[in-house]
């Protein structure tokens, strides 16, 4: 009697593609030219990290590189053993991060010249590593848009209705506890005081931020359920509303009993602390209702099944 045996054969580091170069030197090559890129763009990467540290809405962008870098990392294995043929594909997302740059350099535009370098280095996998490679990397490579800081006409263009929805949610939760209040426009006038709900209280702040963490979340706990990780992230943005509406309510509840004193300085920013912490806690509260709900829908289809 034979026995058959079976091997398993993994790309070796020195192995041709099918281009004619080995993996070691595309891998190297492909290093390198990010490495240039880098360098192309030092001086719009570097503005743009100062936008994040002096603009409160955007810090989170310093998670967004070490998260992406994490998770390429945890898909080591599966780009050992995915083939590199480079795609001429890649021409296509370099070409646009090229108009990008080019736009933003005669508009002032530094949005367009930021997603530019993501737009490009998007390309530059594509194009020397190939599609399996890429699909390995699609999403720690998108998730570096997250880091781009939206232009100022479209902020403010999202935060004045979100200032709006603010202050009349605030003010109808005021008069629900008793407290006289009335709003005009993005100004909550109370017994004593006013409250001007500003930009930085429309929420958007917040709510970028939880949409970055929502993903992160979604990415972590609902692997492998689309559906599920979509669901997620679409939330996150009611729960930034209503969150954010709830703080500004707090605002206006603390000055009526003690004074325009608390809606500034630290007591203002420790409720910015008690009010995101809160999103996450309805982030996670959602997820485990949702897993709930689809454990609870199987065991009653599984009972109907035994049953029938």
């Amino acid at each position: 009697m034979s026995h058959a045996s079976s091997t398993t054969i993994t790309p070796d580091a020195g192995t041709p593609s099918p281009t004619g170069v080995d993996r070691r030197t595309l891998v190297i090559a492909t290093c390198g030219l990010t490495v240039l890129l880098l360098g192309i763009y030092f001086p719009i990467l570097r503005n743009m990290v100062l936008h994040w540290s002096a603009t409160e809405d955007y810090q989170h962008g310093f998670l967004v590189v070490p998260l992406a870098i994490w998770f390429a990392y945890e898909r080591r294995w599966n780009l050992e053993d995915a083939p590199i043929e480079g795609s001429w594909l890649g021409l296509i997302p370099m070409f646009i991060g090229l108009l990008s740059l080019t736009i933003g350099r005669l508009g002032t535009e530094l949005m367009t010249m930021r997603a530019a370098f993501v737009f490009t280095l998007i390309g530059l996998v594509l194009l020397l590593l190939g599609r399996e490679i890429f699909k390995i990397l699609a999403f720690p490579l998108f998730f570096l848009f997250l880091m781009v800081p939206l232009p100022q006409s479209l902020v403010n263009t999202i935060a004045f209705p979100l200032q709006l929805i603010a202050a009349k949610s605030a003010v109808w939760s005021l008069q629900e506890l008793g407290i006289p209040a009335l709003v005009e426009g993005n100004i909550i006038h109370l017994a004593h005081a006013e409250l001007f709900v500003a930009d930085a209280c429309s929420g958007l702040r917040s709510l970028m931020a939880l949409v970055t963490l929502g993903i992160v979340f979604a990415y972590f706990f609902k692997r492998g359920v689309l559906w599920f990780q979509l669901l997620l992230v679409a939330s996150t943005i009611p729960i930034a509303i209503v969150v954010n509406s709830f703080r500004v309510a707090l605002t206006g509840l603390l000055t009526h009993h003690l004074g325009q004193e608390v809606a500034t300085g630290a007591i203002h920013d420790f409720q910015g602390i008690i009010t995101f912490s809160l999103a996450l806690l309805m982030l996670l509260g959602e997820s485990r209702l949702i897993d709930f709900l689809i454990s609870r829908s199987k065991r009653i289809n599984a009972a109907r099944s035994t049953g029938s």
